[in-house]
């Protein structure tokens, strides 16, 4: 990933920390939490941290992925998926690994749409699954 070109892409202007942080995600499949990038970055403060996947969240370059744990963590979108759907859409599952704990996305299990009775409004969708990964799953 040109990670300079993909800031300027989404119109941010390229910094060491920006370019830190999405470097973690893009090593990454699991999703990260606030803390687990905290220590993996030393270059940059806690607040710091928070403006950009503030930013990265505002932009659609992450997402939010909600697990039993209770803190959120973040997942890089990937831009494939957006092609193949035509628009940036997270209404994918999240799969969580019991003996990891690693939480990845799973975007090729969509989840199906909700009819809710007149007057509510859905704004987010969060499914998550537990099993064992399939990294876990081999050993």
């Amino acid at each position: 990933m040109d990670i300079k070109s993909f800031l300027g892409k989404h119109k941010l202007r390229h910094t060491e920390s920006r370019e830190e942080i999405l470097s973690l995600f893009a090593k990454h499949n699991a999703a990260l939490s606030q803390p687990e990038i905290e220590k993996s970055i030393h270059s940059c403060d806690r607040v710091t941290i928070y403006r950009t996947l503030a930013t990265y969240l505002e932009k659609g370059i992450i997402h939010k992925v909600l697990d039993d744990s209770g803190s959120a963590k973040y997942a890089l979108c990937r831009e494939e998926v957006c092609r193949k759907t035509h628009y940036h859409s997270h209404d994918h599952v999240h799969f969580k690994c019991n003996l990891c704990g690693d939480t990845t996305c799973i975007d090729e299990v969509y989840v199906t749409p909700f009819i809710l009775p007149e007057g509510f409004v859905i704004r987010e969708v969060n499914v998550l699954l537990q099993g064992e990964c399939i990294k876990c799953n081999r050993q």
